[in-house]
């Protein structure tokens, strides 16, 4: 795809959920705000005694941010009932004025979601439940007030005459968190976007999962190019002056911020990944955080940019 097609690449940071964290993930929260990246994205593992609830997490990142999109990354679908999901989601959208956007998951470590109280799905129901969800959702993000009521049939869910509402701010998008064939084409007939990781699917193994979004999109009349790719990059920005170790495994990025900046545009030029979504793999949070968004991402704009124009963003992205 030519880059003057592509959606304009977006950056942001993933916060860690540990109680122990909380200040100075609260203050990552306000530099990422103040230096103008597009997301603040946090894990979603309900079950880890040691880890903040994600949602409740979000809302008070919501509160003390002002232009900074927020999204769970991923959240839990089988500890999360989607019309309660649907409806925090909006919650949230309404009080931090339309900067909610929801990543979606199946669930994978099933044993821990059976120990607080979660169903124990194969991996066809997992697929077939998050199926269900994003309709779901949906019809219950209508406004308030029309009289009208929501009823769904599902095989996982069902709703029986709901009242919609109320109504997010915005249309909030929908990601998914997908590696199964069949979840894959899931997300390209009916999500937003696509959720992956590099530490575990370096970028030379995205292609056959790009191209099973792109066919359920096609099954389902969409454009592929409608659906952005999101990519949870992680390692360690080697500061000017330091002495760069080597990468521990594939997908794992240790360099200087040039290194980082030219593997960012990599990936998006030759991957066709847009979004960008950073984790230390070291103790220094704080100053690695500063890195990637005042070096890296201005640098990796530029190596980008320099490819070809980009286009306009779409109307659900902020400048």
């Amino acid at each position: 795809m030519d880059a003057a097609a592509r959606p304009r690449p977006l950056f942001g940071l993933n916060l860690h959920p540990a109680a122990a964290d909380v200040r100075q993930e609260r203050a990552l929260a306000e530099y990422v705000d103040a230096a103008g990246l597009d997301f603040i994205s946090v894990q979603d593992h309900p079950y880890k005694g040691d880890f903040l609830e994600t949602w409740t997490l979000l809302a008070a990142l919501g509160a003390q941010t002002e232009r900074v999109r927020l999204l769970p990354n991923v959240a839990n679908l089988a500890l999360r009932p989607p019309a309660m999901l649907g409806k925090a989601a909006a919650t949230l959208d309404l009080l931090t004025g339309g900067r909610v956007e929801l990543g979606l998951g199946t669930g994978a470590f099933w044993d821990a979601i059976a120990s607080y109280g979660g169903p124990r799905r194969t991996p066809g129901e997992a697929v077939g439940a998050l199926a269900e969800a994003i309709p779901l959702m949906r019809l219950l993000w209508q406004p308030f007030g029309t009289g009208e009521k929501v009823n769904f049939a599902g095989q996982h869910y069902q709703l029986m005459d709901a009242e919609p509402g109320p109504a997010p701010a915005h249309s909030i998008p929908i990601w998914v968190g997908a590696l199964s064939p069949r979840l894959l084409k899931v997300t390209g007939r009916l999500a937003d976007g696509w959720i992956i990781s590099s530490p575990r699917y370096p970028a030379e193994t995205l292609a056959p999962m790009h191209e099973r979004i792109d066919a359920g999109a096609r099954e389902a009349g969409r454009d592929p190019a409608a659906i952005r790719r999101w990519y949870n990059v992680a390692g360690e920005i080697v500061p000017p002056g330091h002495r760069a170790t080597t990468a521990p495994r594939p997908g794992i990025t240790v360099g200087s911020v040039n290194a980082w900046a030219a593997e960012l545009a990599r990936y998006y030029r030759d991957f066709r990944m847009d979004t960008f979504v950073f984790r230390t793999t070291t103790k220094e949070s704080a100053s690695q955080a500063r890195l990637f968004a005042e070096e890296v991402v201005p640098a990796a704009k530029e190596a980008i940019h320099e490819r070809g124009r980009m286009s306009p963003a779409p109307s659900g992205d902020r400048p």
